[in-house]
């Protein structure tokens, strides 16, 4: 399992091959084609620049600044974030179990947060849906196909728990969702999935971020008569510790697997990684992560990842949050 939503269906890995250059290319793009809408009025604490203006100031300057940076950093891997945003990762695997394909996946994502105030909702509503392009091993040789994969959506509505807000806790819950607009059949699960999600998150300690997302997707429907049913648990743990001057280590791109039905995949991969928040006045905050994740454990999984390295980027736009 490469990714936070991203499961693999009976044992199928939904990867592509080396990508990078286009996951770089994507990355490009969308920084120069963003244009500065950020203005003072409209600036958050989160969107101010980390350098100390004064001498006099430094003291004081240096801890905004870090402050504001951490939050970001939370925000960026927080699953309940509120702060509007786009995700694209790319995930190179040089070596799988099962074959001698080496795969990859590119992943775009948007999160869209409704929050009181600009909803029929009295309490923040987070849509988030996710397209891949993946390419996935035509055998046990090396050949692959590129294809785009299925598409997942989840819908939490954060639970207005004031108290438990005010300890620096935050619980959603919602359906999830999976689509089968893969293009090959070996590229999805060819299966409609709905089923309950849960995320919950932990900001009491000061530059530290502990939460977790939960999902189960259960199959319905199916795009053809061999389609095998789908019933699996997806746990992401996160873990994320701000180190200052904008850098972060984290542990959040795995998600363990566990299959309910006879003979489907359980895989328990491990993750860590190193990010860096840029806070800059008139530019959007944004995101970079490197990490690496390792294959723990697995069974029945006759093709899964043995190592896999991902690429990060995320923009944020707080001005869209009021939207």
């Amino acid at each position: 399992m490469i990714l936070a939503t991203e499961a693999p269906g009976g044992g199928r890995i939904a990867a592509m091959n080396e990508r990078t250059p286009v996951a770089a290319a994507l990355f490009i793009a969308l920084l120069l084609l963003w244009t500065p809408a950020a203005r003072a009025q409209e600036e958050t604490p989160n969107a101010k620049s980390q350098d100390v203006p004064t001498a006099s100031e430094a003291d004081a300057g240096e801890e905004a600044a870090t402050l504001s940076a951490s939050q970001v950093a939370a925000e960026f891997s927080d699953p309940l974030t509120t702060l509007p945003q786009i995700f694209l990762k790319d995930s190179y695997t040089p070596e799988n179990e099962g074959t001698d394909a080496r795969t990859n996946r590119l992943t775009a994502r948007v999160i869209v947060p409704r929050v009181p105030g600009s909803s029929l909702l009295p309490f923040p509503q987070l849509i988030r849906p996710s397209v891949s392009l993946v390419t996935v091993p035509t055998g046990k040789g090396n050949e692959t196909r590129t294809e785009f994969g299925d598409m997942q959506l989840f819908d939490l509505g954060v639970l207005p728990w004031s108290d438990w807000k005010k300890k620096g806790f935050l619980m959603g819950v919602g359906p999830t969702f999976v689509f089968p607009t893969a293009t090959d059949n070996t590229a999805g699960q060819g299966a409609w999935q709905v089923g309950p999600a849960l995320g919950a998150i932990y900001k009491g300690i000061p530059g530290v971020l502990l939460g977790c997302l939960v999902q189960n997707p259960i199959s319905f429907a199916y795009t053809s008569n061999d389609r095998q049913s789908v019933n699996q648990l997806l746990f992401q743990p996160i873990l994320l510790a701000y180190l200052g001057h904008g850098f972060y280590v984290k542990s959040a791109d795995s998600t363990w697997v566990r299959g309910w039905n006879d003979h489907s995949p359980t895989l328990l991969p491990v993750s860590l990684g190193l990010g860096y928040v840029l806070l800059r006045e008139g530019w959007p905050p944004v995101n970079a992560f490197v990490s690496g994740e390792w294959m723990a454990w697995r069974d029945d999984a006759p093709v899964a990842p043995k190592a896999t390295v991902n690429f990060g980027l995320t923009v944020a736009f707080p001005q869209w949050r009021p939207w």
